[in-house]
């Protein structure tokens, strides 16, 4: 296949981590020709949806993990299958280029995980599509509304829609002084939409990400456990990751979630559980191929090129 990878900075991505470069050395392993594609390359034009790409060679060693070979000016039409794997922020710029690989989908281009369903399925809301995997949550940003359900539930944890890494996520409970400003702070004085979820005690045991590919989850889990006096159970946060068996309660989410993820074209996507409930559903650079590996013997990047290698040939 001629398989384009629109990514950040290849360079500043942490070797040791990085879920993308191990998708690329498999399918340089399985002599696909890759091409590397920033994602303020992407653009339109009259004739079509184009990028500045380049030809690259990527390599498993730390001090050097790529080269560039050819820098070209490509139709994304001349390319079998394109990873959108931009990092959140979810922001504008990532909504445009969004619609640069849907013109590139209308060419025939098979592009995952699907531009639209990237769009419509933010990673915080889209859990509330399957209230009964969840625990009480309330997305607003009304303070009434935020007070109401703080005062109900007693100790809950409010985050942005559009964070990442962990970032902006608060504990409250009802007798905190510092609640208002932190309700403040989160909603930008009240002006935008938060989520606010009743705390999981069991964060203590970690955070658990369970990749899917194609609705079908991995046979385990990575569970990212807090650092000590941490709430966020996210590896950039200072979390320490573990094996985790999967549990009956993690094989039920997958069920209720797995058939909508095959039906919106999210192909590779990473569940957040914690404890028995669904709290976040990763869709636009799901990481962790590396702990898989490491920690639990699978190897994500071969099972996600086979099911991409098997896409194509069907398409």
């Amino acid at each position: 296949m001629k398989l384009g990878v629109v990514m950040d900075p290849i360079e500043s991505i942490n070797f040791k981590k990085d879920s993308t470069l191990a998708m690329m050395l498999e399918a340089q392993k399985r002599d696909h020709e890759l091409f590397y594609i920033t994602p303020d390359s992407l653009y339109i034009n009259e004739s079509g949806a184009f990028a500045i790409a380049k030809t690259i060679n990527v390599k498993n060693e730390p001090t050097g993990w790529f080269d560039f070979k050819e820098v070209m000016q490509i139709k994304l039409s001349e390319l079998d299958v394109i990873l959108m794997r931009q990092d959140p922020p979810f922001n504008s710029n990532f909504i445009y280029n969004t619609y640069v690989l849907e013109s590139a989908e209308r060419e025939g281009v098979l592009v995952i995980n699907k531009p639209a369903s990237l769009r419509d399925c933010n990673e915080k809301v889209f859990a509330t599509e399957f209230p009964e995997c969840c625990t009480p949550f309330l997305v607003t940003s009304d303070l009434s509304l935020l007070r109401s359900f703080i005062d109900d539930h007693k100790d809950t944890v409010i985050k942005p829609l559009d964070g990442m890494g962990g970032s902006s996520i608060f504990r409250i409970r009802s007798s905190d002084p510092n609640l208002n400003v932190i309700l403040e702070t989160v909603t930008e004085s009240y002006s935008t939409k938060v989520m606010i979820q009743t705390y999981i005690p069991e964060i203590v045991d970690g955070d658990k990400r369970i990749l899917l590919i194609n609705g079908t989850p991995m046979d385990a889990a990575v569970a990212r456990v807090p650092a000590e006096g941490e709430l966020r159970g996210n590896l950039a946060a200072g979390a320490s990751a573990i094996a985790r068996s999967l549990t009956e309660k993690d094989l039920w989410i997958c069920e209720q979630v797995g058939p909508r993820l095959k039906e919106l074209g999210l192909v590779l996507v990473g569940l957040d559980v914690i404890g028995d409930y669904l709290t976040e559903i990763n869709v636009t650079s799901p990481t962790c191929f590396k702990e898989y590996e490491n920690l639990c013997d699978i190897n994500v990047a071969f099972n996600f090129l086979e099911t991409l290698e098997g896409m194509h040939k069907n398409d």
